[in-house]
């Protein structure tokens, strides 16, 4: 070995042993490098997930990440970056997942778990599961078919397995058209904007619309820096405006003039949620809730609900999961009202540990947009079931029949 690259090999073994560099994949990085043998995991990874070969149909899903294969493959890279990213340094996003494995289930025996009843009531509805679909803006642009189906796919899903969804304010489809194909009213999201003007409008159109409950979300008040995104647009070779004239105008501001108008809604406050009470009959949820402090505020003023939500990483980069929130809010809000969360859903298991702390129905986003980008309502329907079929074991192995049955006694915190 020359002595260039014997002072190589210990700079890399330098780097590797930095404290700075502690189980970070620089480290692993270097010491495979050093190592022409990797060393072996614990049990031996014999079938990992390969990113570069998609499932033909959606029956030959193992799990829903089967469908974020095939639906980078057929999304356009700019309208996939989009629905992938989150912000700055993608921290929150991450610890959405990472943090379920702070919270482990307590498996108990000898009940009789030969039928399982999975089925919620919120607001004079049933459902038959607690998963439900969230709220996801311009889902003709994620859509494979040729009609652009957009939202009225996943709602068609929905209506099959009789779930919950909520439709977005900016939705490329309009509520006529999804409660249409959901064979009933779905909920609203509401962005409220900067001006209360439009935020009425809006609100009246839902209601007239059959809307019976609508989803304020209060975590979108400023801008972002989506990386991902930035740097997945850069491989797009396509012409971005030629796109979105296909896949049309957002139906709920087709006839309001949002000229000069911020999108957004950084001058949302408890006095606009008051007045926007005060306008209608409809059930009133936040979403976006991450604090204990926020959930009390919330029963204190007189919500019927709201989500445990930090827009799955796409609003804030905090660091704070919404399942690592959860045991907290649940705390602050004394179960005095139905508490729903999202964000990092991938698993029964996941949906299982929530609902042990107390939430009332758990949303998905990404997943059921991977199935729709990879086969439309077919994949929207097969993620739904993967889901269904696995919060089912998980309630049998846990002896818990029917969601009446789930208490905190089912999970417990391991790490803090």
């Amino acid at each position: 070995m020359d002595t260039r690259e014997a002072s190589r090999r210990k700079f890399i073994q330098f780097i590797a042993s930095s404290p700075l560099f502690a189980g970070s994949t620089a480290a692993l990085a270097a010491d495979e490098f050093i190592s022409p043998i990797p060393k072996p995991t614990d049990p031996l990874i014999w079938a990992p997930l390969d990113t570069t070969k998609a499932i033909k149909n959606p029956k030959e899903a193992i799990n829903v990440f089967d469908f974020e294969v095939a639906a980078r493959q057929n999304i356009p890279p700019s309208h996939f970056g989009y629905m992938a990213a989150g912000i700055d340094d993608e921290v929150t996003l991450r610890a959405n997942r990472a943090d379920f494995l702070k919270f482990q289930l307590r498996p108990r025996r000898l009940n009789d778990v030969s039928k399982i009843d999975t089925k919620v009531e919120l607001f004079g509805r049933t459902y038959s599961s607690p998963i439900f679909l969230c709220p996801i803006g311009g889902q003709r642009a994620m859509d494979i078919n040729v009609d652009f189906q957009g939202e009225v796919a996943p709602a068609a899903a929905a209506k099959v397995g009789n779930h919950l969804q909520i439709l977005s304010t900016h939705a490329s489809r309009s509520l006529k058209d999804v409660n249409a194909a959901r064979g009933q009213p779905v909920w609203f999201q509401l962005y409220a904007t900067s001006s209360f003007e439009i935020t009425k409008q809006l609100v009246k159109n839902a209601e007239a619309a059959g809307t019976e409950v609508m989803a304020i979300t209060v975590d979108r008040t400023g801008g972002r820096n989506q990386e991902t995104l930035a740097r997945i647009q850069k491989t797009d070779t396509r012409v971005c405006e030629d796109c979105h004239k296909d896949r049309g105008p957002r139906p709920s501001f087709a006839e309001i003039d949002t000229k000069g108008v911020n999108m957004l809604s950084p001058n949302l406050t408890w006095d606009t949620i008051r007045r926007i009470r005060d306008m209608t009959k409809m059930k009133i949820l936040l979403k976006g809730i991450i604090t204990p402090e926020d959930a009390k505020l919330c029963v204190q003023n007189g919500m019927d609900g709201f989500i445990v939500s930090n827009h799955g990483g796409r609003a804030e980069d905090s660091g704070r999961s919404s399942i690592d929130s959860l045991p907290e809010i649940m705390e602050a809000a004394g179960k005095k009202i139905p508490v729903l969360i999202d964000s990092g859903f991938r698993r029964g298991t996941d949906v299982l540990k929530a609902l042990a702390m107390g939430a009332t129905a758990c949303g998905i986003g990404r997943p059921y947009i991977w199935g729709l980008g990879s086969f439309g309502q077919k994949g929207v329907e097969r993620v739904l079931e993967i889901l269904r079929t696995e919060l089912e074991v998980d309630m049998q192995q846990c002896g818990v029949a029917d969601l009446k049955k789930i208490t905190p006694a089912l999970y417990r915190r391991i790490s803090a």
